[in-house]
């Protein structure tokens, strides 16, 4: 059975989801759709709108076969660090083609895009720029216009080819090789409004947070804004060094903007700058107050963690062939380092539920499993 990989965050899961789905079953025909998936932290910067077993739920209802957990270093983290975490597992679960939204749908163009930006005409142009002191997805933009002419690099201004480039990139290093579909975006593009058939899911994230859309206990880190301040005020210098992304200044302007700021938006407003993205400042605060740091995420991923399985994922997971352990049993992740972090995240996450809950949900609840008519494990 064909193996179709894709990489996604579902926070929440919408219209726009299921149509990339359809449309991949579309071009591959008959398929099992392994999704990896950000766990309760997201690439944003913030907690993901509910939590990872809820999310996975609403993937396998709108046609993932399997949901597989991105641990929170990889998926609170940099497109290229994002890209890497999730292709590798991708990788591991024999995915044979790779699936994205895209802006463009040009595949080719987007592996081109990939070749120039793994090479070291691309890493030494980027440096020249990075030392005029630009933003970095500027300074990017630029090196890639350098070897790939405007056109060429066009595709670096859209968000989801983007991602698709990373994923492209992410595959080169990984000495992976799987069909590459790039599905064209329908709707509002990324972090856009509404739509009456694909609304975005920044849209449908603030309809949630104002009450306009039902969701049970949603989540986000301003709902323990001060929780998140107390944990940043008790750090120190050093430990924003240890962070990934925080050279160039960037530790020094967290630790003083941390001891002026009395709420989460002006600590990003007083560390923002040109050379700093919002994303990236954001995402520092969450490793922060979550006691992350660089030297907590290894070169790949070391498990497979399943959040939610069909019928055809289960046979996916029969016919596995990986020397990673797959965890389908809360129990089965004690005692390995990255999974009970993510079971201190997954608690320090439930303190940012609009209606905080108590800690030990890593431990105690188990992936959802559906399996119907046609579904045979």
């Amino acid at each position: 059975m064909k193996i179709a990989g894709v990489v996604a965050e579902y926070n929440p899961f919408h219209a726009g989801h299921r149509h990339h789905l359809e449309q991949t079953r579309a071009r591959l025909g008959e398929c099992a759709v392994a999704a990896v998936m950000s766990g309760n932290f997201v690439q944003r910067g913030d907690c993901a709108v509910t939590d990872k077993w809820a999310r996975a739920a609403a993937a396998l209802e709108g046609g993932a076969d399997l949901v597989l957990e991105l641990p929170t270093v990889w998926a609170c983290a940099s497109a290229e660090a994002f890209a890497r975490g999730a292709v590798a597992i991708l990788q591991a679960v024999g995915a044979q083609a790779l699936s994205f939204g895209s802006e463009s749908g040009d595949a080719a163009a987007l592996a081109r895009a990939a070749q120039a930006l793994s090479s070291a005409d691309y890493r030494l142009a980027l440096r020249g720029y990075l030392d005029q002191g630009l933003p970095f997805a500027r300074c990017r933009h630029l090196a890639a216009r350098t070897l790939l002419g405007e056109a060429g690099a066009a595709c670096l201004a859209n968000p989801n080819d983007n991602l698709g480039v990373e994923y492209l990139r992410a595959a080169r290093h990984l000495d992976f090789a799987p069909e590459v579909i790039a599905i064209p975006r329908a709707g509002a593009g990324h972090d856009g409004g509404d739509h009456p058939d694909y609304p975005s899911a920044s849209h449908l994230r603030g309809l949630i947070h104002a009450g306009k859309l039902p969701m049970d206990n949603p989540a986000a880190l301003g709902y323990n804004e001060r929780g998140v301040l107390s944990r940043l005020r008790g750090l120190e210098l050093a430990d924003f060094a240890a962070l990934p992304d925080c050279g160039e200044g960037l530790a020094a302007r967290l630790y003083r903007s941390v001891r002026q700021a009395t709420a989460l938006e002006e600590l990003y407003a007083l560390a923002k700058t040109k050379r700093y993205a919002h994303a990236r400042i954001r995402r520092a605060v969450v490793w922060a107050c979550l006691g992350l740091r660089l030297e907590d995420r290894p070169e790949r991923p070391p498990y497979l963690r399943v959040l939610a399985a069909n019928g055809r994922g289960i046979r996916v997971l029969r016919e596995l062939e990986t020397d990673l352990p797959v965890i389908t049993k809360p129990a089965a992740g004690h005692g390995i380092p990255l999974l009970e972090l993510e079971g201190r995240c997954t608690d320090f996450f439930n303190l940012c539920r609009k209606h905080p809950l108590p800690c030990g949900a890593e431990w105690s609840t188990s992936p959802v499993i559906r399996t119907g008519e046609g579904e045979r494990a």
